[in-house]
């Protein structure tokens, strides 16, 4: 018998269960992994609050996570039994000893890529690579805005715009976030708990502003990023860390300058297995060449999945977590 985290309603961190399950076999392009490391991360907790929906209920968790394939279904042939391999595009569910994967979700693992770094670095580097390579190419010396400069996927962020000689400046929300960013490489950081981003960035760029955006935070920095951007600047809204963006009259991009927004997802560049492999093999790259560091990562039980989710939401944690069997 396995063990996993589900839950029954939604709400906080305490609706979260630890229980015994038995999974089900791999169907013929399904794929069983054994998982050594599970990825936390923010999206998790929108699933948990009814914000994202799921398919069922109860309802595993967890879309990350990395370990040694276990069983194969009959059709299954880019993948077998005892390879090393990691994921980031789920299905949900990945909060347990096991979890069953579509072989397509799958991305071979090297061996110079701990089972731990892959955990911690594969969604939020495979998100790095979508915004910094995909979404909008930054450029060299370009100067750039990034919200939550020291989370999981800011503190990726950091190092692979300094990797290209980007100027990254980053948000943060405290003075330890703050050097966390610095240290990382970005270029300028700005506490927004005490200084006016908007108006911080027009003194780093000398009124400019900036080409790009990239705003995870959702609601409570919507107006900010748009208050940051250049004429004809775009604004990478890929997520909701303080609630969803709603209501926006889409005249205010008229009257702040011709200004583009995009949402994006994962999901819609890593659509195919080979693209899945291509970015993925980008990100493993980066973390091998020591360009991306995945170091110091918070580490908890699978069984205490509610504590992680508490800290994250609280805002109290810097870099990556994630959960050990």
């Amino acid at each position: 018998m396995a063990k996993r985290i589900q839950f029954h309603t939604h709400g906080g961190p305490e609706v979260l269960e630890y229980v015994d399950f038995e999974p089900a076999a791999p169907g013929p392009k399904e794929v069983l992994v054994r998982n050594k490391a599970i990825g936390v991360n923010f999206i998790e907790t929108y699933f948990r609050t009814g914000l994202y929906p799921t398919p069922s209920m109860p309802s595993g968790l967890g879309n990350e996570g990395a370990g040694l394939v276990e069983a194969v279904g009959s059709e299954v042939t880019h993948v077998k039994v005892g390879d090393r391999v990691a994921y980031g595009t789920g299905p949900l569910g990945s909060y347990a000893d096991v979890h069953l994967i579509p072989e397509a979700n799958l991305a071979k693992l090297p061996d110079d890529i701990s089972f731990e770094q892959a955990a911690a670095v594969m969604l939020k580097g495979l998100t790095v690579q979508y915004l910094f390579r995909q979404t909008y190419e930054i450029r060299p010396e370009e100067i750039i805005l990034f919200h939550a400069a020291a989370g999981g996927v800011g503190s990726i962020a950091c190092q692979w715009a300094n990797a290209l000689g980007v100027k990254l400046i980053g948000t943060v929300s405290s003075a330890e976030k703050a050097a966390h960013a610095k240290a990382l490489g970005a270029w300028e950081i700005i506490d927004y708990s005490k200084e006016d981003v908007a108006k911080r960035v027009s003194e780093l760029t000398d009124g400019k502003k900036v080409s790009v955006v990239y705003d995870g935070v959702g609601k409570d920095t919507w107006e900010t990023s748009l208050n940051c951007l250049e004429l004809r600047g775009l604004l990478v809204s890929f997520g909701n860390a303080s609630g969803p963006v709603s209501g926006v009259n889409l005249q205010i991009l008229a009257q702040k300058g011709s200004l583009y927004v995009t949402r994006p997802t994962l999901g819609s560049y890593a659509n195919t297995p080979q693209a899945l492999q291509a970015m993925a093999d980008e990100v493993f790259a980066m973390v091998a060449s020591g360009k991306v560091k995945v170091d110091n990562i918070q580490q908890y039980a699978l069984k205490d999945a509610g504590k992680a989710q508490t800290e994250l939401s609280a805002r109290r944690t810097i870099g990556s977590m994630i959960l050990v069997p």
